[in-house]
């Protein structure tokens, strides 16, 4: 089986591996990954672009539209939650699966995911504001400050820097490394922080180095 460099996971948290020959820690993120079965190969004389649609997180018929199960089933692949794209050309088959062995310890790879969120928010957390002074009797604490023009053109632009929802948005990490790979429980160890809350789903891509 050719594996792609690309694999859907949860996020299970993070922890701490000693080197017992010099020492260092590392802190690593723990995620389960796969087994992902290939439900659709995209070509470049089919479908224009070239990508490979992996599916994740098995789950029972009953939990799907009729529709995804169809879709699912041309592939001779059971129900699951999860259905991503992984761009670029590739050597996988419809029914193949891509297992945590496809990536090796040392792999450099980018991590997506839906950052945590943290509600409304105000300007100092949201866009790393300064705070006014606590002296002379300002009321300046923590207030954005000037946010408009008086009479020209008197209204505040758009994309202006305020308070507002802050994460729950989707964030890529790169610059990460496989530490480990533990095959039989389908964990990927990675160096350094991803993004997302713990048991959030997220999407490893191998990048080329």
């Amino acid at each position: 089986m050719t594996a792609i460099k690309g694999i859907l996971g949860r996020k299970l948290g993070m922890t701490q591996i000693f080197d017992p020959e010099t020492g260092n820690v590392d802190a690593v993120t723990v995620i389960e990954a796969g087994p992902c079965p290939v439900v659709t190969v995209r070509t470049q004389a089919a479908d224009g672009y070239e990508a490979v649609q992996l599916a994740f997180e098995a789950v029972q018929d009953r939990k799907l539209t009729k529709g995804e199960l169809g879709h699912l089933k041309k592939a001779g692949v059971g129900g699951h939650r999860h259905l991503v794209e992984f761009r670029g050309a590739s050597e996988l088959q419809q029914g193949e699966t891509v297992t945590v062995e496809a990536f090796e310890p040392g792999d450099r790879i980018k991590v997506s995911g839906i950052s945590i969120g943290k509600g409304f928010q105000g300007t100092i957390k949201r866009h790393n504001f300064s705070r006014g002074p606590m002296s002379h009797g300002s009321h300046n604490v923590r207030k954005p400050g000037s946010v408009g023009a008086s009479a020209t053109p008197s209204r505040v632009f758009k994309g202006k820097k305020m308070a507002g929802r802050m994460g729950a948005h989707r964030v890529t990490q790169p610059g990460l490394v496989v530490h480990e790979v533990d095959a039989e429980r389908n964990l990927l160890l990675v160096r350094g922080a991803v993004p997302g809350p713990k048991s959030g789903l997220v999407e490893i891509r191998a990048v080329e180095s």
